[in-house]
């Protein structure tokens, strides 16, 4: 998306004149901004805030709502699986093109651990964050209204693999919801609540540094949240979550935010690929040793030059930037400047940003930042991660809403309703309609 819209402001002329045509396929009609999905899953910020609808952002681009399922790049053809063609039962469409820009990022990292696929959630969409949200709403519901220990027990235990920006903002978010909706139940307590985070590593947040991380970790565990280190998740079969350490825990939630792994459309399309299935690409955002073809942010092997001191400009022997945000963004800028400029016969630039930082938030008025070789805690990291992500999110009507959002949550309580039943919206009426009668005549 902001290749597409960097392309549309800088060849504008073209494209209205129809020299240029700029088409975008996507399974989904918007972009999730990622880092807003731990308080999209609080309640802080409306779910359609969190995404940007790409036909209203890129107006002068063909928008195509599908999936790429193979690539003839010989040909310069892509063939495209939609709703329709699914609908008509034909095959799928094929969409000529000129020069290719693959950046279809990346997908979640799982493991072969029984029960994960049955049992576990996972954090990357909307749909599952708000999924998540209702989830742990409707567990103390359950807790509050069962007599049975176990499944009391079960309810109100919360374990979430992965230390990570994604697992620990999502924890700190839910478990700040958590603990103010237990005020609202006659029969739950804050201390009720068992929140557990599981870490192969021996620490998390590794983005905001050593000292930042050790607070974050004292953060946590001074909340009651139990920090596992240097464990793994070995089973989660039949709603218990064995871990490497031996011990149990019977959880009805568990939370997958172990790592991200790149798209798997990369494997049809014939690009080279690094050892980790990432497409080798130069420090120009071109695809290695492949003419028309571009790639940028998590699916894309990028040379970090910032970080080589500009050594080996063709990716060979430098280290690659981080699949993350900060560097994702930035090089779609660079890639839509370099594509305009092979278009018209301008001037190429490598890629290179120097790592700006991190910041994380701990939940509400609480976070951690390593910026600029400046470290914050509390409220300030708090503040400072909000003002960050309201910058980078796209379109002035996105940062009107959400900030809107912020301040209204800021002078009203919050909102604790479970809407689980939009996961199934027709479940009511196929219940009526399946045992409904039919009144009889006369």
């Amino acid at each position: 998306m902001y290749t597409a819209l960097r392309l549309q402001r800088r060849l504008k002329q073209s494209i209205r004149r129809n020299d240029v045509h700029v088409v975008v396929v996507d399974p989904e009609p918007y972009m999730t901004y990622q880092p807003f999905l731990p308080e999209a899953a609080a309640g802080s910020i409306s779910p359609r805030h969190v995404v940007v609808p790409l036909r209203r952002t890129l107006p002068d681009c063909r928008l195509v709502v599908g999936e790429v399922t193979a690539l003839d790049h010989g040909e310069r053809r892509a063939a495209v699986r939609t709703l329709a063609t699914e609908e008509e039962g034909s095959g799928d469409i094929e969409i000529p093109y000129t020069e290719l820009v693959l950046a279809p990022g990346s997908i979640s990292r799982t493991l072969p651990v029984p029960g994960l696929a049955e049992h576990g959630i996972g954090f990357k969409s909307v749909e599952e964050a708000i999924g998540l949200r209702n989830h742990v709403l409707e567990q103390l519901d359950i807790a509050s209204s069962t007599r049975d220990p176990n499944i009391r027990d079960a309810a109100l235990r919360f374990v979430f693999v992965g230390g990570g920006y994604a697992g620990v903002e999502a924890l700190a978010e839910l478990e700040d919801m958590a603990r103010y909706a237990c005020r609202y139940y006659h029969n739950l307590k804050p201390e009720d609540l068992k929140f557990l985070l599981v870490e192969a590593s021996d620490r998390i947040l590794p983005e905001v540094g050593a000292e930042m991380g050790r607070y974050a970790l004292r953060e946590l565990r001074g909340r009651n949240i139990d920090v596992r280190l240097e464990t793994r998740l070995e089973s989660c079969e039949r709603r218990e979550a064995v871990l490497s350490d031996g011990s149990r825990h019977p959880a009805r939630t568990l939370v997958w935010t172990a790592g991200v792994k790149p798209h798997p459309i990369l494997a049809a399309t014939g690009m080279p690929l690094n050892d980790r299935g990432r497409i080798r690409c130069t420090a120009r955002l071109r695809v290695h040793g492949t003419d028309h073809a571009w790639a940028a942010g998590d699916a894309a092997a990028v040379p970090d030059l910032a970080a080589s001191g500009g050594a080996a400009a063709d990716g060979a022997a430098v280290p690659e930037c981080a699949p993350n945000a900060q560097h994702a963004v930035r090089q779609a800028r660079v890639l839509a400047d370099n594509l305009a400029a092979a278009l018209t016969g301008g001037e190429e630039t490598d890629y290179r940003h120097s790592y700006a930082g991190s910041v994380a938030s701990l939940g509400l008025h609480k976070g951690v930042a390593h910026v600029y070789g400046r470290k914050l805690k509390g409220y300030p990291a708090w503040f400072m991660h909000r003002a960050y992500h309201l910058s980078r999110v796209p379109t002035f009507n996105r940062k009107a809403r959400v900030l809107a959002e912020w301040t209204l949550s800021g002078l009203f309580k919050r909102e604790i309703v479970s809407l689980g039943s939009l996961e199934h919206p027709r479940a009511e009426f196929e219940l009526a309609a399946g045992t409904g009668r039919r009144p009889e005549a006369g």
